[in-house]
This record gives structure tokens, sequence and C-alpha cells, in this order.
């Protein structure tokens, strides 16, 4: 065992226990199982119901339905006796918050139940307590006393359970000792792990989700070595990043967050938390479980060192140490290249789609926030002046022809780097070297990593062709950690022709965000059919679900269910029209309390229903205005950015 999976270069999956949902089987190998969960109103038995067949219709294998109170928990019975008539044997799942009579109730009733140990027993409000020893330990014999019946009700009716941590409603009680953090995710969790293996009940699955993809993946690898050395065994996973948002961003932070664990052969059930309708749901989760279906045949990597002489650490970000070459590494943000290199001609007009618009009036260049710092070219020199800030990758031979080496850069491969560099005849700016991670063990890389030894302007810009390409990419970063190399390094990412433009949002996102969550990559060079503009907007997306480069507002946007007091897919809709220009402010639109303050996590402005066509507003965790109307709330969020002094005029 490596810290939290069986290796990191070679893919397995984790072993986990077997867990029963009805006549589903969860973990120990089995296939990872794809789910959601409604947004309807569970007193609605017909639109519940109508809803529960379109998920699974859509691929569901787990429909999960919320039940905040007593009332709709013995309304789940119907419910399923209605999907059972019509022939549905799909396996339901009650979301239980704050009510554990509602939980004994639904525990009778579905075949799991959801229970999150922030607010089933602990009541959330945000103060700062202090406990002695003694205390702490009265605190966890409460929890035990009332989590037991639950427990044991599950036992009787064959009913699984899923303990579902979130970082944003962690209890007052954990914050105080472990602090907003993985770690206080993973007590938070075990607190009540541990009574049930007293109780000798294992039909649990595990979760640890954030509207951070960071935090969320340290906290289930933090999770996974904590079970492997307390319990010795380790439960299966749901995995998912909460309140993810909706489009392409919402689809580009699950993915990076749920592939970056299944990389590792971490994970045994997914759900993507998108704020849309939930049958959406089912194909972004097709599109990422499919990646690991033939996974186990790749060729093989290199072992990683020891894992006490691994270079980084996988439990908390630490971006690797690099040289500052001109606008790549050190400090700087990740750089952004945007690849031209499969268009016959280039001219002016085709850099507005990734972020330059020529004003021929003026001869100016009006520049976006989400614009790339360098094109690759090919072998075409531009006939065109360029935006002072872009620069131009092209391959070695045409950049001999280039009169501006200045604005022109050469793109070699570690042969023709080598030959060029013995003859002196390098670029005395950069130099970009193509680094196949799967010819790592060869003479000829060994011979390109001395090079790097001896210094220079270089910029490896490094890829595999592997199906296991991630761990590969990481290898050969690790390996220049280990012989201490701090050159900056793009990480360049190819699609396939063969993928629908689905599937190649869900690879660019896992293979390059994964590395950017432990702290590798410099910048990003996606490579494919799409156009341009389309492979610019997705590396930015990348950039900032990762938190590596702001460029445009985030939205924590929960995915709505039967909780949600207004339309959230609308009004997410009409505070994202008014506010998409605002660089690097996090707004929350939360359905209801409970994804409320806590949930909201990190953002700095909330949205919150608090009763019907009823709305509080938030300043981070506080509350600033409430009870109001839904119909001018989206006016008095922009007042309260605009009091806050993050208000800038859309240009």
């Amino acid at each position: 065992m490596q810290f939290y999976c069986p290796s990191l270069t070679e893919y397995k999956r984790l072993a986990t226990l077997e867990v029963k949902v009805g006549d589903l089987t969860i973990g120990n190998f089995n296939p990872v199982r794809i789910q959601t969960m409604t947004t309807t109103d569970t007193m609605d038995t017909a639109g519940t119901v109508a809803q529960a067949i379109r998920c699974i219709e859509a691929g569901a294998e787990l429909v999960r339905i919320t039940a905040p109170s007593k009332n709709e928990a013995e309304n789940l019975l119907p419910i399923k006796n209605e999907l059972r008539r019509r022939g549905y044997t799909t396996p339901l799942v009650a979301d239980i918050h704050f009510t554990p009579n509602a939980a004994e109730v639904a525990a009778r009733i579905v075949e799991k139940v959801r229970i999150n140990p922030g607010n089933y027993i602990d009541k959330k409000k945000f103060e700062l307590l202090e406990y002695t020893d003694a205390e702490y330990k009265e605190e966890i014999d409460r929890i035990r006393e009332r989590f037991t019946p639950l427990v044991k009700i599950c036992k009787e009716y064959g009913t699984a359970m899923r303990i579902g941590t979130n970082h944003g409603s962690l209890s007052d009680r954990i914050m105080s000792r472990y602090g907003d953090t993985p770690m206080g995710m993973v007590e938070s969790a075990m607190e009540f792990l541990r009574v049930a293996e007293d109780l000798q009940f294992r039909n649990i699955v595990l979760s640890m989700k954030s509207s951070n993809p960071q935090v969320m993946v340290q906290a289930y690898r933090l999770l996974v070595n904590t079970m492997q050395q307390e319990l010795g065994h380790c439960y299966p996973l749901h995995l998912g990043v909460t309140e993810a948002g909706d489009g392409e961003d919402g689809r580009i932070k699950s993915a990076i967050g749920i592939g970056t664990l299944l990389e590792d052969g971490v994970g045994d059930t997914i759900r993507v938390s998108l704020t849309e309708d939930p049958e959406f749901e089912l194909p972004v989760c097709r599109d990422i479980v499919k990646r690991y279906t033939h996974r186990i045949s790749h060729p093989p990597i290199p072992p990683m060192p020891e894992a006490d002489k691994l270079p980084y650490t996988p439990f908390e970000y630490k971006r690797r140490d690099t040289a500052a070459l001109d606008n790549i590494g050190g400090k700087q943000v990740p750089a952004v290249v945007a690849d031209f290199s499969h268009l016959p001609v280039i001219g002016h007009q085709d850099l507005q789609a990734i972020g330059y618009s020529y004003d021929e009036a003026t001869d100016k260049w009006n520049i976006g926030d989400a614009a790339a710092d360098y094109i690759f070219t090919g072998n075409h020199l531009l006939n065109f002046a360029l935006p002072g800030t872009l620069k131009v990758i092209v391959q070695y031979h045409t950049w001999l022809h280039a009169e501006d080496k200045e604005k022109y850069h050469p793109y070699f491969d570690i042969a023709g780097y080598l030959a060029a560099a013995e003859q002196r005849r390098t670029s005395p700016g950069l130099n970009f070297v193509a680094v196949n991670a799967d010819e790592l063990d060869t003479p000829g890389f060994n011979a390109f990593l001395e090079a790097l030894a001896a210094g220079g302007p270089v910029v490896p810009v490094v890829y595999s062709n592997s199906p296991h390409a991630m761990a590969a990419v990481r290898r050969t970063l690790a390996e220049l950690m280990l012989r201490r190399l701090t050159q900056p390094v793009i990480l360049r990412c190819n699609s396939s022709t063969q993928h629908t433009a689905d599937e190649g949002l869900v690879h660019f996102a896992i293979e390059t965000g994964a590395l950017l969550l432990d702290g590798f990559g410099d910048g990003l060079w996606l490579s494919g059919p799409e156009n341009p503009g389309q492979l610019n907007n997705v590396a930015f997306g990348i950039l900032q679900a990762t938190r590596t480069r702001i460029s445009k507002t985030e939205y924590i946007s929960c995915p709505s269910c039967g909780r949600t007091l207004f339309d959230l897919q609308e009004t997410t809709a009409r505070i994202r029209a008014v506010t998409n220009h605002l660089k690097g402010v996090k707004i929350a639109i939360m359905g209801c309390i409970v994804n409320g303050p806590g949930e909201m996590a990190d953002a700095d402005f909330g949205y919150v229903g608090s009763g019907v066509g009823k709305i509080t507003l938030y300043r981070g965790k506080e509350v600033v205005k409430r009870g109001l109307s839904s119909e001018v709330a989206v006016t008095e969020l922009i007042n309260l950015i605009r009091d806050n002094g993050m208000w800038v005029d859309a240009r």
C-alpha cells in the first residue's frame, strides 16, 4: 500500500469490502456504479416516480430521494411500491439531514440510507467551542447513543448506509478540534464508522464531498489511509464533487475530482452533481467510468520510489518548485498554449476565439481574461503583427527562418534538441521540447535529463500516449523532482478523433486536472479535433476548477432536490447572466438551508432558499439579509457585492 492506493504507476482497483444495496453490489472490485438524485418534492409521489424512471432509463443504478422529515420518509413507501409495480427494481436511497427519526423510518423502507455526520446529531451554529478531552468523549458517547438505533434497524432490515461527509457542513465540534480541513472531514465520518464497527455492521459506503476538488481528493486519500491504518480494511467509496454547478464548468469540476481518484483505482460508485435535470448527470458518469473499463492492460510504467521517498505529498497541496523562465514557472499562474497547427491559414481574426480581438479602426488588440499566452502554429510563420503579450511556438526548422526570434520560440523532440544544443543552435530565449513520458527509461531520455541538469532556458512539454497517461506523466514529473531539476513543465494532452465532445471534455479534465491538483504543471497545452477556441475555454476551465488560475466568476451551485425552495436552474441562469464578468468572485446558489452556509464552504457570497419564494443572502458564512422576496433577491445580491467592493461594471 502506497499511502492511499495499491500503486501510483500500475492501474489497480483499491480492495474494499462488498456492500449489498438491494440486489446491487458495490465495492470488492465490482464495476463502478453510477447514480443520481431526484429533484422533485418527495411528497409528489407521481412526479418523483416519473423522474426516477427517467433517471433509471438514463442508466442510474441507484436513485436517491430526499427525506427531510418523517412525512417524506413515510412517503418513500408508495414511491417504491409504484416503481416496483411498474417493473423497476433499482435500489432507492433516502437522503437524510438533521432528522434521525426520518432516517429510522426510511431504513425500514428503502435499500439504503445516507446520513451526513455533520448534521445528523449535531446542530451547526458556527460557534467556536472548546472541549476538554473528557467533554469531547461525552460528545462521542452521545453520538453512539443516538446513532445506534439506526444501525440496529439497518442490520435488521438488510439496509445499506452511506456515511456522507460534506466539507461545508462539518459540526462545530469537529471544526473546533480539526478546523475546516480534510482531516476534519475524515474524523467526522470515522466517529460514526467506529460505532458501526463496534456493532458489527459493515454494510456501509463512505463519501468525502466538497465543492473544491482539491479538498475533496485530499479527504478521500486521507480516509483510505486512516481506514487502512486503523481498521485494516477499506469500505467502498462514493465519489462526487458537491455543488459542481452546470454546463461545461460543472462537468469539468466533477471530472477532475472524481477522475483524479479513479485514476488511482480509488472509488466504487459515483454521482455527478449538476444544476440540471438529474437524467443529464448519467451520461457524464458513463463518460468518466468507461475510461477505466480496459485500463488494466496498459504498458508498464517504472515504479515510484518507496513511500517515504516520494518527492511530493498527496495529502496536501504544494506546487512543484520551478525556476521562472519568462512567463512560465516560478510563482506565476500556469500558462496556456492554444494549438493552431492544424489550420491551413491563420489570420488575426482566428485569435478572437482565444481571447484576442483586433480593432482595425484603432489598430489595437483587446485582450480578455481567458486569453492564451502562446499559440502553436506548427510550420506556419504569421504574416500579421501579434498583440504584445502573445508569443508563438513553431517547429524548430521553421523557427530558424523566423525574423523575430523574441516572439517565436522553437519546438523540438528530444533528439532534435540534443543535436541542436550540441551545435549551439538553440534559442537564447525559450526552447520547448516534446517529452514522451512513455520513454522514461530510455537512453535518450536520460541524456535529456542530463542536459536539463546543465541548465538553460528549456521548457519540457510532457505528454503520454499510454492508456494510463496521467500516471506516466506524474512518474516523469516525480523523476524531475527526484533529480532536483527545476525547469517548468507544460502539460500537453491530446484527444482522439474518436471522442465525442463530452468525452473529450472529461478526458482533458481528468488527465491534466489530476496533475494540477498534486502541484504538477506550469502550463496547459490541449490538442485535438476541437477548434482552438473550444480547447482554450476548456483549458481555462480546468485551471479555474483546480484553483490554479482564476479567470472568471466561480459558481458553487447545488444540484437541486426535493428540499429546494425555488427554481434552481432558472435562478442560477439569472444570477450567472448578471455576474459572469466578476473575475475571481465565488457565488454560491443553494436551494435550501441544508445546502446553505456550511455547504457553501469558501464562497464569497451566498444566495440561499429560506422559505417558499424567500431568499437569505450571505457574505461568507454571515447572514446579511433574511427573508427577501425572490423577485428582488438578485438585485439585492448585486447590491451586496457592490457594497463589499467586489463589483465592476461589465465591459
